[in-house]
């Protein structure tokens, strides 16, 4: 019997199913990996806005992550929804304790309809205590401006700002473009001895809800699958890209991505 790759998202559940948990394991399911969750809050979501958000407590999350790993095992996780300092340091703890292998962090600060989903009081423990045990963090462009202090509006300010990161803490970061301006999508990433530009066609599209939820999970997915940081990356953006191009025009607001492309592309 062939071993099934295994991954596990620790993330906040979204009520609407585009985003978070939700997004996390539609991806896992669909690029053929075993996905595991660890449910870090409650929010009360849908394709319009958050109208309310419930943190599970930072034992029952770390518990979460414990009884699946002793039980099933893990190849690879990701982070997402951390929303406050008790529950980063609890997930930090797990990540040690369980030597988790392949950690991505995408660094969720605000939804995609711009509500809150990070205190700003604590995105100092998630620089301090997560960022620094990630193998990739994926910021987009104001969430990377909140954890350097500065504007980013070139390409220049983007390199300054992956150096920074990387001299802050994180072993490698892949700045997401999607917030620039253009007809191109540039994503950036570093690991310290390089850059390497990711450049896709921009799609004109407002169904874009759990976009960042989704690469991370892609990401997280390949690595489980044994591929290289770099591929990962690379072969995510394209599932990313699909998912994007064939997205679901569902809900009053940002529309989720079409999970299963590879397989309902027509709808």
């Amino acid at each position: 019997m062939r071993k099934i790759p295994k991954a596990l998202t620790i993330a906040g559940s979204d009520s609407g199913g585009g985003a978070g948990i939700q997004a996390d394991l539609k991806t896992m399911t669909s690029l053929g990996v075993y996905g595991m969750s660890a449910i870090t809050s409650i929010t009360v979501q849908n394709t319009v806005g958050v109208f309310g958000v419930y943190d599970l407590p930072p034992q029952v999350v770390y518990d979460q992550i414990k009884v699946a790993i002793e039980d099933i095992g893990v190849d690879s996780a990701k982070t997402g929804m951390l929303s406050n300092a008790g529950i980063v340091e609890a997930v930090a703890k797990a990540v040690k304790d369980f030597k988790i292998p392949n950690l991505v962090v995408d660094t969720v600060m605000r939804s995609k309809s711009g509500d809150p989903l990070l205190k700003i009081a604590d995105e100092q423990a998630l620089k301090e205590k997560i960022i620094p045990l990630a193998v990739l963090i994926t910021p987009n462009i104001p969430e990377a401006e909140s954890l350097i202090g500065f504007k980013i509006k070139s390409l220049e300010d983007v390199e300054k700002a992956c150096k920074k990161l990387y001299l802050d803490g994180a072993n490698a970061v892949l700045l997401k473009g999607g917030h620039g301006e253009g007809e191109k999508a540039i994503d950036v990433f570093y690991d310290g001895n390089r850059f390497e530009y990711l450049i896709s066609e921009r799609i004109n599209t407002k169904n874009t809800h759990g976009t960042g939820c989704t690469l991370s999970a892609a990401i997280s997915s390949y690595l489980a699958k044994g591929y290289s940081l770099l591929d990962a990356v690379k072969n995510a953006k394209n599932y990313v890209h699909n998912a994007i191009k064939h997205s679901l025009d569902i809900g009053h607001g940002h529309g989720p991505l079409n999970h299963m492309w590879q397989f309902y592309k027509d709808f």
